[in-house]
């Protein structure tokens, strides 16, 4: 299976890596961008972008009808954006983070958030951690690990040295606190998520649309 690679910076990079050589189509970058028909050389596309770059990258990736997982954080996506793809017979999915472990951590957090209503006045503390260059803050994690909680939580956020991701919830009463973290040693587990994921885009049974990562994951979790 080959993969055209757009974005060729910390994670995108990591891409790179874990791919073979034959399996890139690209890489693409600012100095080298990617056109419908180069991407049609691909079978599907792995994009780690900031926000700005997408606007460039949907025209292209729409017109080439290779699906595509994208990486991008701090992003207002379009509304109608999941019934053009349908329309278009397209299938793309995004994620603020792309660990596979991480997606376990979703599920014990919908555990947990479900749970706490046996607590008595429980708060919330969601506290992240990321390298000094990261763009945005709260990291799109952070809100999504409270969307998971399903609980209104004070989140708190640090830029510290070249830290991969730091991702910490503090359930606290006046008689007991439950701690739950996630750390990433190495972007190698952003790369590989990704890869998965475009994967599953391929040969997965997934309709046309704009699908969150956990959408997918859960339903391979039920055919196991």
């Amino acid at each position: 299976m080959k993969f055209a690679v757009i974005g060729t910076g910390k994670t995108g990079g990591k891409v790179l890596d874990v791919l073979a050589k034959d399996q890139i189509v690209g890489p693409f970058d600012s100095t080298n961008k990617p056109t419908a028909e180069k991407l049609k050389q691909a079978d599907a596309a792995i994009l780690f972008v900031p926000g700005p770059a997408v606007e460039d990258l949907m025209e292209p990736l729409l017109e080439s009808g290779i699906p595509a997982a994208w990486g991008t954080t701090g992003y207002e996506w379009p509304s109608d954006l999941d019934d053009k793809l349908k329309q278009e017979n397209v299938k793309w999915l995004r994620a603020s983070n792309f660990s596979l472990g991480m997606n376990i951590v979703r599920r014990c957090l919908n555990v947990i958030g479900r749970s706490s209503s046996v607590l008595t006045a429980p708060s919330f503390h969601i506290h992240e951690v990321h390298h000094v260059h990261k763009q945005d803050a709260p990291s799109g994690t952070a809100i999504s690990w409270e969307e998971w909680l399903g609980k209104e939580a004070d989140i708190t956020s640090a830029r510290e040295g070249d830290i991969k991701g730091i991702h910490q919830l503090e359930v606290s009463t006046d008689t007991e606190s439950i701690k739950l973290e996630h750390k990433a040693h190495d972007r190698k587990i952003f790369a590989e998520g990704a890869v998965w994921a475009a994967e599953q885009l391929v040969k997965g049974e997934v309709e046309p649309g704009f699908h969150r990562l956990s959408t997918i994951f859960d339903n391979v979790m039920e055919q196991l």
